[in-house]
């Protein structure tokens, strides 16, 4: 789908953001068998999410074979968003808000994504509404958290995202993605920072490659 990454690399570092095939009858008997709470939910949700409109947070992944990065997250909406890992780990993810890319910065590459086919293209849009291209496919509670899974509507193959959020309040603690083998990748944000003020440079980035090449579709 983009260019400019070799196979390890494109595995490795994408898994975060682009998820893989899952069933579509989750998502039938989650609409059969709906709980009443869950318009309510969703709507909360939705409304919540609408109100953050920045953050700023480390955060902790550990991907499916244990293994663990950290890192920080940044967002602002719409369209903006930086997640850097810390050292060794090379990748880097930057939207400006009219591109999204990927930098591996140990091989000085550069691969440019759809935005809206990532489940970060859910948390940057202006408005945000778990409906339309994108569907609700279940729904968990817990006395202190709430997990909503998406599917994208048109094709609820192509992949789940797992938003994870604190409740009572109601705060975004982080997500998950799983890939076709069914093994997750979780993220969780450490210590979010909320109506933060960002500079232009925070969602820019510097081109690796010598005397600045494209590789941009």
């Amino acid at each position: 789908m983009a260019r400019g990454l070799n196979i390890e690399g494109r595995f490795l570092s994408r898994r975060l953001f682009l998820t893989a095939a899952v069933a579509a009858a989750p998502i039938a008997a989650f609409a059969q068998a709906a709980d009443p709470r869950d318009a309510a939910d969703i709507a909360r949700v939705e409304a919540y999410l609408d109100t953050v409109r920045t953050l700023d947070s480390r955060f902790l992944q550990i991907g499916p074979d244990g293994s663990v990065a950290e890192g920080r997250f940044l967002l602002s909406r719409p369209g903006k968003l930086r997640l850097e890992y810390d050292p060794p780990n090379p990748n880097l993810f930057v939207s400006d808000g009219s591109a999204f890319v990927h930098i591996d910065k140990r091989l000085s590459t550069i691969a440019y994504l759809p935005i809206d086919a990532t489940p970060a293209g859910v948390l940057v849009r202006n408005s945000i509404r778990l409906s339309g291209d994108v569907s609700v496919a279940s729904i968990e509670r817990s006395p202190a958290a709430l997990r909503v899974a998406l599917i994208q509507t048109k094709d609820p193959r192509a992949g789940r995202l797992v938003l994870t959020f604190a409740d009572r309040p109601l705060s975004l603690a982080g997500w998950s993605v799983v890939d076709a083998q069914g093994l997750m990748t979780r993220l969780t944000l450490v210590a979010p920072k909320f109506d933060v003020a960002f500079l232009a440079s925070d969602f820019t980035f510097f081109d690796p490659r010598p005397r600045g090449g494209t590789d941009r579709p």
